[in-house]
C-alpha cells in the first residue's frame, strides 16, 4: 500500500537537513521504508541547482527543448518543468518541499489536481509551512521541531498543538527620526507605460500612482509581468526611458541615479537570501539595512542599534541576535531579510512574496507588521503575493491581467 505523509514545519524547523537525511542511505527511523526506492525531489533548491548547471557548464536537462534559459522562466514555469523532468524518472516517491509558494492561485489548483492523480501511483511525502497547503491524501501526520519528528495521529490533534497565541494587537512600530525627509505627496507615477521584450509584449498602457503613506496590493497571475513592473520602480529596468514614468518626483532618463533611487526604497523578495554567503550576524544583517550594503562595514549609531535591536524583539529574534545569519533556518533568515528591508523606514517598501517560507504563526506577525507599518502613514507599501493572507488591509489592489498586447492594470478598490 502506498503511504502518503505530511510533515508540517516551521520557522525553527531545520528542513534542509530533514530532506538531505530522506534522500541518504541512513534515514530517520520513521522513513526507513525509503531504502533502496527512487525518490524524487522537488523543491526550489533543485531548480537552483539546475540553474547553475546551465550558467556554469552549460547543461540544459530541463530546458533541452526551448530556447528560454531556467533562469529567465517565471517560478510557475520552472516548477512546470521541474516536475515533467521528475515524473520522467518514474520514481516510486516524490518529496513535495513547500510546493506552492510563489504560484498564482490557479497554479496552485492545478498542481494540486496533479499531484492527487499521481497519488494514486506514487507515494507523496508533503513538507509544507501553511496548513492551506496539506492535501487531503495523508496517512500520517507529522510536525519537525527544529531536528525532531513529531508524530500527531490526526490533523485534528495536530491543531490543538499549534501555538496560535502572537500578541499582535500590542505591537508597536518602532519610529524612525532619522527617515528621509519627502515634501511631495506623489511617489510613483506611470501614465501609458509599456514594455516590450524583442517581439514579446510585457506590459501595456500602465497607468497607476503611488502617493506618500498608501499601501497597495499588486496581483496576477505568474508571468503576468509583475517582476517587470517592480524593476521599473527600482531604476532597474532601462524600459522607463522617454516614457511618462516618474520616480519620486523625477521623470526616468532625468539624471537621477540608481542609488538615488534605492535610499528611497526597501525591497524584499524570498531569493535575495541567496545571495548573501559571508560569515554576518542577525543583527548585522538588519543593521546593514540603513546602508543597503551586503555586510556592515561602518559603525552603526546608537540611534541605528537602538531602532534595529527594537524590530528584533519584535520579530522574537533577540535571543539569537548574535547567530550567524548562514547557520540559522530558512524561516528565520526570511524573517531577518524582512526586517532589513524596513528597518530604514523608506518612503517605499516594495515586499515580492514575503511570506514565502514563514510558517502561519510567523505569516500572520508579519500581516500585522505591514498593517502597523502602513497606518503610520510614514512609508508607502507595494505588497506583491498570490495567497490571500488572512486580514491584510491594502488600500487598493492592482491587478495585472494578461492580453496578447501584453498585461494591463486593473485598480480593483
Amino acid at each position: 500500500m502506498i503511504k502518503h505523509i505530511t510533515i508540517f514545519t516551521t520557522n525553527e524547523s531545520n528542513t534542509s537537513s530533514f530532506i538531505t537525511s530522506l534522500l541518504k542511505d541512513e534515514k530517520p527511523e520513521e522513513f526507513n521504508f525509503l531504502k533502496g526506492i527512487d525518490t524524487a525531489l522537488f523543491s526550489k533548491s533543485e531548480v537552483l541547482k539546475f540553474i547553475k548547471e546551465e550558467e556554469i557548464h552549460d547543461i540544459k536537462t530541463l530546458t533541452a527543448n526551448t530556447m528560454q534559459s531556467l533562469k529567465s522562466m517565471s517560478s510557475g514555469e520552472q516548477k512546470r518543468v521541474l516536475l515533467k523532468y521528475l515524473l520522467d524518472q518514474k520514481p516510486k516517491y516524490i518529496i513535495l518541499d513547500n510546493p506552492f509558494d510563489n504560484l498564482d492561485t490557479a497554479y496552485q489548483t492545478k498542481l494540486k489536481e496533479l499531484f492527487l492523480e499521481i497519488s494514486e501511483s506514487i507515494g507523496i511525502i508533503l513538507i509544507c509551512n501553511r496548513q492551506e497547503d496539506r492535501l487531503p491524501i495523508a496517512s500520517k501526520i507529522y510536525k519537525l521541531e527544529k531536528d525532531y519528528l513529531k508524530h500527531y495521529s490526526s490533523l485534528t490533534e495536530y491543531n490543538t498543538s499549534i501555538n496560535n497565541q502572537t500578541s499582535l494587537e500590542r505591537l508597536e512600530i518602532p519610529k524612525n527620526n532619522t527617515a528621509i525627509n519627502y515634501a511631495y505627496t506623489e511617489l510613483i507615477r506611470f501614465k501609458d507605460v509599456s514594455v516590450s521584450f524583442q517581439t514579446k509584449k510585457v506590459l501595456h498602457q500602465i497607468n497607476w500612482q503611488i502617493n506618500k503613506g498608501e499601501f497597495w496590493q499588486l496581483i496576477g497571475k505568474n508571468g503576468s509581468g509583475k517582476t517587470t513592473l517592480l524593476s521599473m520602480i527600482t531604476g532597474e529596468n532601462n524600459k522607463g526611458y522617454g516614457q511618462e514614468l516618474y520616480l519620486f518626483g523625477q521623470k526616468k532618463g532625468s539624471g537621477e541615479s540608481i542609488w538615488d533611487i534605492k535610499k528611497k526604497i526597501g525591497y524584499f523578495t524570498p531569493s535575495l537570501t541567496d545571495n548573501f554567503k559571508g560569515n554576518h550576524t542577525i543583527e548585522h544583517m538588519v543593521l546593514a539595512g540603513f546602508t543597503d550594503a551586503i555586510g556592515l562595514y561602518t559603525k552603526p549609531t546608537e540611534t541605528q542599534l537602538n531602532l534595529t535591536n527594537q524590530w528584533l524583539k519584535i520579530a522574537g529574534l533577540s535571543e539569537i541576535k548574535n547567530k550567524l545569519f548562514n547557520q540559522i533556518t530558512r524561516g528565520e533568515q526570511r524573517l531577518v531579510m524582512l526586517l532589513r528591508a524596513i528597518v530604514k523606514q523608506p518612503l517605499l517598501l516594495i515586499l515580492d512574496e514575503p511570506t514565502a517560507d514563514l510558517d502561519d504563526n510567523n505569516a500572520a506577525l508579519f500581516v500585522s507588521l505591514v498593517n502597523k507599518i502602513a497606518k503610520s502613514k510614514q512609508t508607502a507599501l507595494i505588497f506583491v503575493s498570490h495567497r490571500k493572507e488572512p486580514n491584510l488591509e491594502p488600500l487598493a489592489i492592482i491587478e495585472l491581467q494578461t492580453t496578447p498586447n501584453g498585461s494591463i492594470a486593473n485598480i480593483l478598490k
